[in-house]
């Protein structure tokens, strides 16, 4: 082997260690800026998740409690079924009888009570739409509405118009609903 080949192999060996040992350095400077940014990233990734567990431990809790709510609601459910909605036996006379309590405590005159039914499947109760004017001033009126509110029975007031009587008093005209069990 000539020496001359034997110094130009040496130096081609000291040449390529000396690009693998930059290299080295320059993967050991990239390696070493990340590892300045990723700690911060982890922490922030962290509080995420954590923010996050916190919220679904939240849901989670809200859950249970509904769930064990569950009972309770279900017999609060049957006793405003049975306490609420009329007997279908005696809700008419029931209803007139308390529309006219309410009225005659507001000091209200009342006229005629009209009903309408509907059947309404699958639900365990019939619709009855109710018809009728009371008259008198402002005050009984308030007084009246109120009433509605805090009868026994389930009344939805879903219109009411006012009307000027022949007495100068108002007449209000309203449209109610109730239910009936079945």
């Amino acid at each position: 082997m000539k020496k001359g080949s034997f110094n130009t192999g040496k130096k081609l060996i000291v040449l390529a260690l000396g690009v693998l040992l930059a290299m080295d350095a320059a993967l050991l400077y990239v390696r070493w800026q990340g590892s300045h940014e990723a700690p911060l990233e982890m922490r922030a990734q962290r509080d995420r998740l954590q923010a996050q567990a916190k919220l679904l431990h939240a849901d989670v809790q809200r859950g249970e409690k509904i769930r064990a709510s569950l009972p309770q609601v279900g017999k609060d459910c049957d006793a405003f079924y049975h306490e609420s909605f009329l007997d279908p036996n005696s809700g008419y006379s029931e209803i007139e009888s308390d529309l006219g309590s309410i009225a005659q405590k507001a000091g209200l005159k009342t006229s005629a009570i009209t009903f309408r039914q509907k059947a309404l499947k699958d639900h365990g109760v019939t619709e009855i739409g109710i018809s009728t004017s009371v008259e008198g001033n402002y005050i009984s009126i308030l007084q009246f509405i109120s009433g509605l509110e805090q009868s026994k029975t389930f009344y939805l007031l879903n219109d009411l118009r006012l009307d000027s009587a022949n007495t100068g008093a108002i007449r209000l005209r309203l449209e109610l609903q109730t239910y009936f069990r079945t």
